[in-house]
Protein backbone atom coordinates (compact mmCIF):
# COMPACT_ATOMS: atom_id res chain seq x y z
CA UNK A 1 0.00 0.00 0.00
CA UNK A 2 0.90 3.86 -0.43
CA UNK A 3 1.70 5.60 2.06
CA UNK A 4 2.07 9.01 0.50
CA UNK A 5 -1.13 11.38 -0.93
CA UNK A 6 -0.16 14.28 -2.25
CA UNK A 7 -2.66 17.63 -2.30
CA UNK A 8 -3.00 17.98 -6.53
CA UNK A 9 -4.17 13.69 -6.66
CA UNK A 10 -6.95 14.34 -3.55
CA UNK A 11 -8.10 17.95 -5.23
CA UNK A 12 -8.59 15.70 -8.55
CA UNK A 13 -11.04 13.18 -6.16
CA UNK A 14 -12.83 15.91 -4.88
CA UNK A 15 -13.57 18.06 -7.94
CA UNK A 16 -14.63 14.43 -9.88
CA UNK A 17 -16.78 13.97 -6.92
CA UNK A 18 -18.47 17.66 -7.22
CA UNK A 19 -19.17 17.16 -11.24
CA UNK A 20 -20.72 13.71 -10.90
CA UNK A 21 -22.85 15.31 -8.28
CA UNK A 22 -23.99 18.18 -10.35
CA UNK A 23 -24.07 16.22 -13.52
CA UNK A 24 -26.64 13.96 -11.07
CA UNK A 25 -24.41 11.01 -11.94
CA UNK A 26 -25.39 9.43 -8.65
CA UNK A 27 -24.33 5.70 -8.93
CA UNK A 28 -21.05 6.78 -10.67
CA UNK A 29 -20.54 9.23 -7.98
CA UNK A 30 -21.48 6.20 -4.89
CA UNK A 31 -17.82 4.42 -6.82
CA UNK A 32 -15.94 7.30 -5.38
CA UNK A 33 -16.79 5.59 -1.95
CA UNK A 34 -15.35 2.82 0.06
CA UNK A 35 -17.77 -0.02 0.87
CA UNK A 36 -17.38 0.90 4.84
CA UNK A 37 -18.05 4.63 3.74
CA UNK A 38 -20.00 7.19 5.77
CA UNK A 39 -21.51 11.20 4.74
CA UNK A 40 -22.98 12.98 8.05
CA UNK A 41 -24.25 16.55 8.12
CA UNK A 42 -24.71 17.81 11.58
CA UNK A 43 -27.42 19.93 12.91
CA UNK A 44 -26.11 23.70 12.57
CA UNK A 45 -25.81 24.40 16.22
CA UNK A 46 -23.99 21.44 16.62
CA UNK A 47 -20.41 21.57 19.00
CA UNK A 48 -17.49 20.69 16.22
CA UNK A 49 -17.19 17.51 18.51
CA UNK A 50 -20.77 16.17 18.24
CA UNK A 51 -20.96 12.57 16.82
CA UNK A 52 -24.16 11.16 15.23
CA UNK A 53 -24.69 8.41 17.82
CA UNK A 54 -25.63 10.73 20.26
CA UNK A 55 -26.84 13.83 18.54
CA UNK A 56 -29.13 15.07 15.85
CA UNK A 57 -27.83 15.13 12.49
CA UNK A 58 -29.78 16.05 9.08
CA UNK A 59 -27.97 12.77 7.95
CA UNK A 60 -26.14 10.27 9.06
CA UNK A 61 -25.34 7.54 6.11
CA UNK A 62 -23.61 4.47 6.16
CA UNK A 63 -22.98 2.65 2.92
CA UNK A 64 -26.59 1.14 3.05
CA UNK A 65 -27.83 4.19 3.32
CA UNK A 66 -25.98 6.47 0.75
CA UNK A 67 -26.97 3.38 -1.71
CA UNK A 68 -30.43 3.78 -0.50
CA UNK A 69 -30.09 7.58 -0.95
CA UNK A 70 -28.82 7.29 -4.38
CA UNK A 71 -31.64 4.91 -5.33
CA UNK A 72 -34.42 7.03 -3.74
CA UNK A 73 -32.72 10.07 -5.79
CA UNK A 74 -33.35 8.50 -9.05
CA UNK A 75 -37.22 7.57 -8.97
CA UNK A 76 -39.98 9.84 -10.25
CA UNK A 77 -41.23 9.64 -7.01
CA UNK A 78 -38.61 11.77 -5.30
CA UNK A 79 -40.75 14.32 -5.10
CA UNK A 80 -38.49 16.91 -3.31
CA UNK A 81 -35.85 16.63 -6.24
CA UNK A 82 -38.23 15.46 -8.99
CA UNK A 83 -38.23 17.33 -10.89
CA UNK A 84 -34.08 17.40 -9.92
CA UNK A 85 -32.86 20.56 -8.28
CA UNK A 86 -29.36 21.92 -10.33
CA UNK A 87 -26.65 21.93 -8.48
CA UNK A 88 -23.08 23.62 -8.79
CA UNK A 89 -20.82 22.69 -6.01
CA UNK A 90 -17.75 24.83 -5.50
CA UNK A 91 -14.60 23.10 -3.68
CA UNK A 92 -11.40 25.09 -2.66
CA UNK A 93 -8.78 25.56 -0.17
CA UNK A 94 -8.52 21.63 0.38
CA UNK A 95 -5.75 21.02 2.85
CA UNK A 96 -4.38 17.74 3.70
CA UNK A 97 -4.84 17.56 7.28
CA UNK A 98 -3.16 14.67 8.51
CA UNK A 99 -2.11 11.56 7.18
CA UNK A 100 -2.66 7.94 9.44
CA UNK A 101 0.02 5.81 7.79
CA UNK A 102 -1.17 2.73 10.62
CA UNK A 103 -4.39 3.07 8.39
CA UNK A 104 -3.39 4.25 5.09
CA UNK A 105 -5.69 7.34 5.26
CA UNK A 106 -5.27 11.13 4.77
CA UNK A 107 -7.41 13.55 6.75
CA UNK A 108 -8.74 16.42 4.35
CA UNK A 109 -10.53 19.56 4.30
CA UNK A 110 -12.27 21.93 1.80
CA UNK A 111 -14.22 25.25 1.64
CA UNK A 112 -17.42 24.50 0.04
CA UNK A 113 -20.18 26.54 -1.51
CA UNK A 114 -23.56 24.16 -3.47
CA UNK A 115 -25.60 26.19 -5.17
CA UNK A 116 -29.24 24.74 -5.34
CA UNK A 117 -31.87 26.14 -7.84
CA UNK A 118 -34.88 24.67 -8.08
CA UNK A 119 -38.64 26.69 -8.54
CA UNK A 120 -36.94 29.64 -9.54
CA UNK A 121 -34.84 30.26 -6.02
CA UNK A 122 -31.25 29.84 -5.61
CA UNK A 123 -30.11 28.39 -2.05
CA UNK A 124 -26.22 28.14 -1.09
CA UNK A 125 -24.91 26.17 1.08
CA UNK A 126 -21.85 27.47 2.73
CA UNK A 127 -19.38 25.27 4.43
CA UNK A 128 -16.66 22.81 5.03
CA UNK A 129 -16.30 19.45 4.51
CA UNK A 130 -13.95 16.98 6.25
CA UNK A 131 -12.97 13.71 4.95
CA UNK A 132 -11.05 10.63 5.63
CA UNK A 133 -9.49 9.57 2.23
CA UNK A 134 -7.47 6.51 1.58
CA UNK A 135 -6.43 4.32 -1.31
CA UNK A 136 -8.28 1.19 -2.61
CA UNK A 137 -6.12 -1.53 -4.92
CA UNK A 138 -4.43 1.96 -5.72
CA UNK A 139 -7.12 3.86 -6.21
CA UNK A 140 -8.06 6.99 -4.13
CA UNK A 141 -11.39 6.42 -2.50
CA UNK A 142 -13.65 8.43 0.10
CA UNK A 143 -13.96 6.51 3.18
CA UNK A 144 -15.92 9.43 5.55
CA UNK A 145 -17.46 13.12 4.41
CA UNK A 146 -18.70 15.22 7.14
CA UNK A 147 -20.54 18.22 5.92
CA UNK A 148 -20.46 21.51 8.52
CA UNK A 149 -22.18 23.71 7.33
CA UNK A 150 -21.90 27.22 8.07
CA UNK A 151 -25.55 28.40 8.81
CA UNK A 152 -27.65 29.77 11.10
CA UNK A 153 -30.15 27.04 10.25
CA UNK A 154 -32.02 25.58 6.70
CA UNK A 155 -33.41 29.02 6.30
CA UNK A 156 -34.74 29.85 3.57
CA UNK A 157 -33.46 26.69 2.69
CA UNK A 158 -35.95 24.54 4.79
CA UNK A 159 -34.14 21.37 3.91
CA UNK A 160 -31.04 19.34 2.98
CA UNK A 161 -32.57 17.03 -0.30
CA UNK A 162 -29.74 17.01 -2.33
CA UNK A 163 -26.54 15.43 -1.59
CA UNK A 164 -23.65 18.34 -0.67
Amino acid sequence: MSKEFNRHEIEDLLFLEADLLDEWKLKEWLELYTKDASYYVPSTDLPKDAKADNSLFYIADDRLRMEERVTRLMKKTAHSEYPRSKTRHLVSNVRIRNIDTDNDEAEVSAAVVTFRTKGGNTDPYIGSNYYRICRENGVLKIREKLCRLDLDGLRPHGRVSIIL
